[in-house]
């Protein structure tokens, strides 16, 4: 009986699901993370400059810039097999 009940709490191992990501969830997912980061380059490019027009022109070069660069990266790696069973 008590093996019987470990047996049964032993849940198989599920498969993950071959599902590929949208290029609209990664575009959500780049845009998220850009706001996060650009918030950041603002802040240290105020520290840094001690201006806040800098600092803002700075955070929307590397805005614009990154966003491209995650998205491409993102879907170049949507392509990748290793690490996905």
């Amino acid at each position: 009986m008590f093996v019987d009940q470990i047996i049964n709490k032993v849940k198989p191992v599920q498969k993950p699901s071959k599902r590929r990501e949208l290029p609209l969830r990664s575009l959500v997912k780049a845009i998220s993370w850009r706001i996060v980061g650009t918030i950041d380059t603002v802040v240290i490019s105020w520290w840094i400059a001690g201006d806040f027009t800098i600092a803002l022109s700075i955070g929307a070069v590397e805005l614009t810039s990154k966003t491209l660069l995650y998205f491409v990266h993102e879907r170049i790696w949507t392509r990748v097999k290793w690490g996905n069973n």
